[in-house]
């Protein structure tokens, strides 16, 4: 541990904007992994549909057809209620 520190000491001295540059391209990398945006964006993409259902006029001879596309089972949206 001390030869990092050593490393990044003698580094900071020599070439502090090289050495400045390279911690915020790590930061850069490394961010996204420990975001919780990342986690609720996933989740809100994961719970929205690809192909939205096209609306059906219903004659009232279609028992198994939804009257509304909300009817149907879709995704669960409560977390994001709560959030």
């Amino acid at each position: 541990m001390a030869a990092i520190g050593a490393f990044l000491k003698n580094a900071w001295n020599k070439e502090p904007v090289i050495t400045a540059s390279c911690g915020i391209g790590l930061l850069a990398i490394i961010f996204p992994f420990v975001s919780p945006y990342t986690k609720y964006s996933g989740m809100i993409n994961r719970a929205t549909p690809y192909n939205y259902p096209v609306p059906v006029r219903d004659d009232g001879n279609m028992p198994d057809v939804p009257s509304h596309p909300t009817d149907a089972q879709g995704p669960n949206l409560e977390w994001l209620k709560n959030l």
